[in-house]
């Protein structure tokens, strides 16, 4: 009776929802958060504002036209809108309101497109036309949080609501201090970061990292941010000043596993027989880029039997890297070509004698195959004396703040 009861129900609220939304996607009707008296900057005592979401297929125009709004009128409205508004970025799932006054609400004066959580067009689609583009304001919170590795980095960050681009972010920052494949459980971190609000409660993104402290191994890394507009500063840096970069990436992608390191001696998965491993395999899902660990001019880009599809790059007089088993090599990377630190020179797979996707890392030091793992690598300049005391006002009471995070955290 009571499962009847709740199916009637149900079909009843349905129906209503029915009738009322017509032919399009109704979706909800809400006030304004700050001004429930006005929403888009028009006043809610006119007008009733009506919440709809694109659906499959429905392009501007047709949309337009189930509202009543003749065709020579949307042209007229396309033309208006140049720059202001692109119907090719027009998708399923958008936002899009309808406000009809209060008492003609058959016949729509305003539509809105959401594009973002952070900008909008408005339309006049009655009378005298317009299209405006606006972008909302946003406000940015300082935001801290602590944890304790159990499974990754990830996981702990997504127990605490935040944002996953944080933790892409600290492995950024510590891309050259730590090595983000060998975290084990019980390392520690304490971070504080900036968020990004939309009428101080609709979150729209995460800002900069303003410093952090990682425990990894029983040992502390600090990183804290630092910008100087007259030199172009922007980086992070030790407590002490040191640059945090180092010549070479700790590895050649951002987040993957260690499945086999650099051996004079292991059993090949594909010849079957025992031979020397100089170099260091880091499995990843197939397509995953690979980066280059170190500036640096591509010597080869090629394929051959057992490397597969595989790049070479010469960084200096002393070391050389190459990179093996992709599936395809990105766009642009030839022989004789210059890359940057940090970009993407192909993607991970399977080809040549390997058994399933990853990526080959191989490390040359003047001439000889050495475990990049095991070459110590030297860092960046530290940060420059004359900026040292601006670097302090700002880094103290950041590391202040990681360091009551801490000892909240630990119960001290």
């Amino acid at each position: 009776m009571l499962l009847g009861i709740f199916i009637s129900l149900f079909i009843f609220l349905w129906l209503i929802i029915k009738s009322f939304g017509g032919g399009l996607n109704l979706s909800s009707k809400i006030d304004e958060a700050k001004n429930p008296k006005r929403l888009f900057g028009i006043s809610l005592s006119e007008y009733s504002a009506t919440k709809y979401t694109v659906g499959k297929g429905e392009a501007f125009g047709s949309v337009l036209d189930d509202l009543g709004i003749p065709y020579r009128r949307v042209m007229r409205l396309l033309d208006i809108s140049k720059g202001e508004f692109n119907p090719r970025m027009w998708r399923f799932g958008d936002r899009y309101w309808v406000f009809r006054k209060q008492d003609t609400s058959n016949v729509p004066d305003y539509f809105i497109y959401e594009a973002t959580d952070t900008e909008y067009v408005i339309f006049h689609i009655q009378d005298s036309l317009y299209a405006k583009k606006v972008i909302r304001p946003t406000i940015i919170s300082k935001r801290s949080v602590s944890g304790v590795i159990e499974s990754s980095l990830y996981e702990t960050l997504a127990s605490q609501n935040v944002s996953p681009a944080i933790a892409v972010r600290l492995s950024e920052v510590y891309a050259w201090t730590i090595d983000f494949f060998r975290l084990q459980k019980g390392d520690r971190f304490e971070v504080i970061f900036e968020e990004r609000y939309v009428d101080d409660t609709l979150f729209v993104g995460t800002g900069k990292i303003l410093g952090a402290r990682f425990i990894h191994f029983g040992k502390e890394f600090y990183s804290f941010y630092f910008e100087d507009k007259k030199s172009g500063i922007r980086d992070f840096y030790s407590e002490s000043g040191e640059g945090l970069k180092r010549m070479f990436l700790k590895a050649p992608l951002e987040f993957a596993r260690i499945t086999s390191r650099y051996s004079k001696n292991r059993f090949h998965p594909v010849q079957k027989r025992w031979k020397a491993h100089l170099g260091t395999d880091y499995a990843a899902p197939r397509g995953t880029p690979i980066l280059a660990t170190a500036s640096g001019t591509v010597i080869s880009s090629t394929y051959n039997r057992s490397n597969g599809n595989y790049v070479k790059i010469r960084h200096n007089g002393t070391y050389t890297t190459q990179y093996l088993h992709m599936t395809r090599r990105a766009k642009g990377i030839r022989k004789g070509v210059y890359v940057e630190q940090g970009q993407v020179i192909g993607y991970v797979g399977s080809t040549g004698l390997a058994t399933g996707p990853h990526v080959c890392y191989r490390f040359w030091k003047n001439g000889k195959q050495i475990d990049p793992l095991k070459e110590p690598l030297k860092r960046t300049e530290p940060l420059p004396k004359n900026l040292w005391k601006d670097f302090k006002v700002n880094m103290t009471p950041i590391k202040r703040k990681l360091d009551s995070l801490a000892q909240a955290s630990s119960g001290i």
